[in-house]
């Protein structure tokens, strides 16, 4: 099978928006065929077993399959024309190589459900041309149990987020009131496929009881087989900042006591904590 051919009619994310990006026609992702990368760098603000000492080789896809209010990065996800240079699978293929030569601890490749044919292609090129890093799946956990299947035995990392189980939170804030159910199974799927996850869990003012449902989930079905990550660096971003649902603050301390207070009741001892 030619993986390309997934870009027409296209079901590679759970929008299922059926654009025919193969022939140039632009997805929900506000992405064709075409590989676009916003960057490429080493990054030492990851969580520490992720930057080690070498930094992250972090590749930012862009374009993106959800639509979150408050993005940090809302120019790379949400179409921005100016931010993405197009490169091919042997681009992509050179782009992890020097990486590795600078000496990052790992390939981590950000927010590219939308484009795993072209990201699979790339990676099987790397490691053909002599990759040695471990690769990373960075992504919002918005995806098809089918997509995940074509990076099976090419990924050895999966670092996804779980941002909240709850459909209307989630229509109001990312634009997708069925992510719950798919994150949940998407989250599932890469636990099968690796021993190595980390669950990221971001705390957003004002919606804790978010937050517990989610702690309460990973505890009753992954906190033995995952790391959670549980961020408190929540803050007012995106492209449209006076959005009706989006909290308008950063956590309090209250907030972030009570989101640890949970851990201990959930029983969920592998945890990285960001300081509030």
């Amino acid at each position: 099978m030619n993986l390309n051919d997934l870009y027409k009619n296209c079901c590679l994310c759970p929008r299922s928006c059926g654009a025919d990006r193969l022939s140039g026609k632009k997805g929900y992702c506000q992405e064709s065929a075409q590989l676009r990368i916003a960057s490429a760098d080493l990054h030492f603000g990851e969580e520490k077993p992720i930057t080690g000492k070498g930094g992250s080789g972090t590749i930012f896809i862009s374009g993106c399959s959800l639509g979150c209010i408050f993005c940090q990065n809302h120019d790379i996800s949400q179409g921005h024309p100016s931010f993405g240079s197009v490169i091919s699978a042997s681009d992509f293929s050179d782009i992890c190589l020097k990486l590795e030569l600078r000496g990052a601890e790992n390939i981590n490749i950000v927010t590219g459900s939308h484009a795993v044919p072209a990201i699979a292609e790339g990676i099987i090129k790397a490691k053909k041309s002599g990759l040695q890093l471990p690769l990373i799946w960075n992504s919002s956990a918005y995806e098809t149990l089918e997509a995940l299947e074509l990076l099976k035995g090419n990924i050895d990392i999966f670092l996804p987020d779980l941002k909240t189980l709850d459909s209307s939170i989630a229509h109001n804030l990312f634009n997708a009131s069925d992510y719950p159910q798919t994150a949940a199974a998407a989250i599932l799927k890469m636990a099968d496929m690796s021993d190595r996850i980390i669950i990221r869990h971001l705390i957003l003012p004002g919606y804790m009881d978010s937050t517990r449902a989610v702690l309460q989930w990973i505890s009753e079905n992954v906190k033995d087989r995952a790391t959670l990550s549980l961020m408190s660096q929540y803050y007012p971003a995106g492209k449209n900042p006076y959005a009706k649902h989006m909290p308008k603050r950063r956590l309090t301390k209250d907030e972030y006591d009570m989101s640890l207070s949970w851990l201990k009741e959930f029983g969920i001892k592998d945890a990285l904590v960001q300081m509030w």
